[in-house]
């Protein structure tokens, strides 16, 4: 997944953090320029900067 795709996640998306699968699932809040806050299951809410991290979108929860 390219960086640029970070661009497309919205409020109420689901995602995963490429690095910390033990966060489990997280739900996008918010996604203004390159800062993706993300609400997750098992780490809470955390500001990604989307220009360093591709968050993963999930499509089958």
């Amino acid at each position: 997944m390219s960086l640029g795709l970070n661009a497309l996640l919205e409020p109420g998306m689901i995602v995963r953090h490429p690095q910390e699968a033990d966060w489990g699932l997280g739900q996008v809040q918010s996604n203004i320029g390159n800062r993706i806050t993300v609400n997750f299951e098992h780490r809470g809410k955390v500001v990604i900067d989307g220009s360093q991290i591709a968050l993963q979108r999930v499509f089958d929860t």
